[in-house]
């Protein structure tokens, strides 16, 4: 068996995806968000060719079950931008869903998992690359630990990533506990999503010790008090040797943030926050950051 990152157009191998955005959004809707979904063809296409023009050729979008993954044309979109889309399963919080659809997955969500990772995603047939979770503020209620299960026991059967979205960047190490310990998922295959958004470099720290990977992405209105300290975050870790399991996205979950909407957007990643991280960690580690360390992260031995 050979590692490979499985996007939309198929199974790559890791060295190919080129500079990658490891968490970001194509497409989204939430009832949570209304009247800001990201639900528009035409502004995804002129989106993920920004992102091209800026010099990106991956794209790992963390749009999990049931929130609007567009998957059918993710094909085409990726195919005419020329870059690499990375599609998701699993499931968000439960505020993101109408509780009657949770409670008709209630039974067999692992194997809702599994069958989006191996056999595809409904008619469409596109292949899911990683599964999505979340977890709550500093804490992890039922719903957290019946989809964190489910996404240990799609794992064990797949080999594939879990991605752990962390609200406001909290519960890093509750979640380690609950997926590492009770649920034996090899660190090395979890990704924690927003970092930077609560910047404890103690937990940070500590989160990274246990071999897994810490993407910090944004920017974000929500969040600009934390984004602009993600430079120095990032240095901490690279300086105490935990620069191999670093990620950047952009986390455009809005449509007002879209780049062809007016706001900074997935180009953002490439054309802002690149320079400012080269001026303080060094193009070589913020190349391997980009490129070999996303690699690293989503690459599997596919069944």
């Amino acid at each position: 068996m050979v590692n490979r990152v499985r996007t939309v157009l198929g199974d790559v191998r890791p060295e190919d995806l080129g500079v990658c955005d490891a968490h970001d959004h194509l497409f989204l809707r939430s009832p949570k968000l209304p009247g800001q979904e990201l639900d528009d063809v035409p502004a995804a296409r002129s989106e993920l060719a920004a992102f091209r023009a800026a010099g990106g050729a991956s794209v790992v979008q963390w749009t999990p079950y049931g929130m609007g993954r567009r998957t059918a044309d993710l094909p085409p979109l990726s195919r005419a931008a020329g870059v690499h889309v990375v599609c998701a399963t699993g499931l968000h919080q439960a505020a993101h869903y109408d509780p009657q659809f949770l409670g008709a997955l209630r039974a067999g969500l692992a194997d809702l998992f599994v069958s989006e990772l191996t056999t595809g995603i409904g008619a469409s047939g596109v292949r899911a690359g990683l599964i999505k979770v979340a977890a709550g503020f500093h804490a992890l209620d039922a719903h957290a630990h019946w989809t964190m299960a489910a996404a240990a026991e799609a794992h064990h059967e797949t080999g594939a990533p879990i991605a752990v979205h962390l609200e406001h960047g909290t519960g890093a190490l509750d979640v380690l506990d609950l997926l590492c310990d009770e649920l034996e998922v090899p660190p090395h295959r979890i990704v924690l999503g927003h970092l930077n958004r609560s910047p404890d470099g103690v937990v940070q720290r500590q989160a990274a010790e246990t071999g897994c990977y810490l993407a910090f992405d944004g920017p974000s209105l929500a969040h600009h008090a934390t984004d602009w300290r993600m430079p120095d975050a990032v240095k901490a870790l690279a300086d105490a040797g935990f620069g191999h399991q670093l990620l950047l996205g952009g986390d455009t979950v809005v449509s007002g943030a879209r780049s062809v909407d007016g706001g900074p957007g997935m180009p953002y990643l490439l054309r802002r926050v690149r320079p400012r991280l080269v001026a303080t960690l060094g193009a070589e580690l913020v190349n391997h950051i980009l490129t070999r360390n996303p690699g690293r992260a989503f690459a599997v031995d596919w069944p």
